[in-house]
């Protein structure tokens, strides 16, 4: 045999080696990646990124992706698309009944075609010769029935189509079906226990986010009150929703569909807050000009709301007042009373019993607003709604500025759910609608804990010097549970009954601050150097005595 013949033999077992190692290290990371998706605890981002996987992995072009729930019958719940513009996507969805999607949701078996307009299984079918579709793959997720479908479009030269790329879907198809499975199982779960469930049923809300027992609370009040032509007083902290409330209790009443305006007294000086509120006549003052009504005017059959009433001056209580005894105004410099038909809503950070107690605000101006009292909880109380919260803020600032589709990492969200935010829900919306521009800005995949406090570095301020609230907030609650941990040896369960909190909340802040367990030797020195100083602190004590 001559040496070529052998040196070529050679490197063909090189090569067959190779190609066997590059093909156990696809299927390595195949198996690990689909081992990442299940920690996933959102049903979406879950099959957003199981998708670009699959598409990923057997160099597909074009991927779709979509669900069923035994309670909606045939029609899709979830679907995602991969590399499709919106016209193909309704394309394929149309198709889901018919051709290659529609055998492999019947058969519950995988179909593939190196070119479907050419396949005679396939090719009498309108909706392959109008979409001259070459190369797919479609295999059923889930048996008897599938669950949902998997449907791949590529070049038929991709290993998408060999008999590794088709085994390779199936896994990923199989391995799919019982983390939905586990995922919906969870939402359903949630879905039951959401508190909120029936008065969204009833309510129109828009917008409105939120499942925890303290914001359904809220709900309810609001139900009873909305139908009702009744003065309502919300009350509560600064940036906790009370605007939104208010057009809830609007848009849910006998006047929905008429004006809703709001008026934020603080923001107008005392000679102007009467004019902005009742208008003016016709050269009623100096530059005045043409008559010029005021917002009970525009809002006529409407709702208006007073915001920040605690700060109206008390001339203007006064007048307000008499407007609720008589529903009549005067426009400033007017001598003809003017009747309107308006609901008035009011809301008020500041303890308005104590301003009357302090003479500040009229007696009878609070009774009269206070008909029904509803006070508004603080983000503080409503911990379980942060992590919606985030998520909507998130999806509504990459809309609002025209940004591409950005979501906010695990860590995020958990730095979010373990942050104090004194400014309550307007906090937390400006600070992710900053965290999305940063991202957007650096070209990132999607918003990191650093775009979110970018001021802090692992949950600890950059630079020695004076800590705003939050990030002293934050390092006490790290210091507290990383010292707890170490005290319980890192036993969650007894750390979560020191502390008061629940388990899930100690892992939520354990990958929040970035804790890991220390080393012995580590942990042996701390607790060293701890007893040290209680020794000392005790002799010291002791020599006072």
């Amino acid at each position: 045999m001559s040496l070529s013949v052998v040196v070529k033999r050679v490197m063909n077992r090189e090569l067959l080696h190779n190609s066997e190692v590059q093909r156990v290290e696809r299927e390595r990371d195949l198996y690990l990646q689909l081992l990442n998706l299940g920690r996933q605890d959102q049903l979406m981002p879950f099959l957003k990124e199981a998708l670009a996987l699959i598409v990923e992995l057997g160099q597909a072009r074009q991927g779709y992706l979509e669900l069923h729930d035994d309670d909606e019958g045939d029609r899709p719940k979830w679907w995602i698309a991969h590399g499709f513009s919106d016209q193909e996507v309704e394309h394929v969805r149309a198709q889901i009944s018919q051709g290659i999607i529609g055998e492999a949701m019947a058969t519950g078996k995988a179909q593939v075609t190196e070119s479907a307009v050419l396949d005679p299984r396939f090719n009498a079918r309108e909706s392959i010769r109008r979409g001259r579709i070459e190369a797919v793959l479609c295999a059923p997720i889930g048996e008897d029935p599938p669950r949902g479908v998997l449907y791949l479009q590529g070049p038929s030269t991709s290993s998408l189509f060999s008999d590794e790329g088709q085994a390779r879907a199936g896994i990923f198809a199989g391995h799919l079906a019982p983390l939905v499975d586990r995922l919906l199982t969870e939402q359903r779960r949630k879905h039951a226990e959401d508190p909120t469930r029936t008065l969204r049923e009833t309510l129109r809300l828009p917008n409105v986010v939120g499942r925890s027992a303290a914001f359904a609370t809220v709900l309810k009040q609001i139900a009873l009150v909305a139908p009702l032509d009744v003065r309502v007083l919300l009350t509560g902290e600064s940036g906790t929703g009370k605007s939104q409330l208010a057009r809830v209790i609007h848009e849910n009443g006998p006047r929905a569909g008429q004006p809703f305006l709001e008026v934020n007294v603080a923001t107008f000086t005392k000679d102007m807050v009467e004019k902005e509120l009742f208008g003016h006549a016709e050269r009623a003052f100096t530059g005045a000009g043409g008559a010029m009504p005021g917002k009970v005017a525009a809002a006529e059959h409407g709702t208006l709301l007073l915001d920040e009433i605690g700060e109206l001056p008390l001339d203007m209580q006064a007048k307000l007042l008499q407007f609720l005894n008589s529903k009549e105004y005067f426009p400033v410099g007017g001598t003809k009373a003017v009747r309107a038909d308006v609901r008035l809503i009011a809301a008020t950070n500041c303890d308005l019993r104590r301003a009357v107690a302090e003479h500040r605000f009229r007696e009878d101006l609070f009774f009269r607003l206070e008909v029904i009292p509803i006070r508004v909880p603080s983000l503080a109380e409503r911990r379980d709604d942060i992590r919606e919260l985030a998520i909507f803020f998130c999806a509504k600032a990459c809309e609002t500025y025209g940004l591409a589709h950005l979501e906010l990492s695990r860590s995020a969200l958990r730095a979010a759910e373990s942050t104090e935010w004194p400014g309550n829900i307007r906090e937390l919306d400006h600070a992710v609608q900053k965290a999305v521009i940063f991202a957007a800005g650096e070209g990132a995949k999607q918003v990191e804990r650093t775009h979110l406090f970018p001021d802090a570095a692992a949950a600890e301020p950059a630079e020695a010097g004076p800590l705003t609230f939050q990030e002293a907030t934050r390092k006490f609650q790290k210091t507290l549970l990383s010292d707890t941990l170490d005290a319980t040896d890192w036993n969650i369960a007894e750390t979560a009954r020191r502390l008061h909190l629940v388990r899930q909340h100690i892992y939520n802040l354990i990958e929040a601050f970035g804790l890991t367990r220390r080393t012995e030797e580590a942990t042996e020195s701390r607790k060293l150097k701890t007893t040290g100083r209680t020794k000392t602190t005790k002799r010291t004590a002791g020599q006072h005595e």
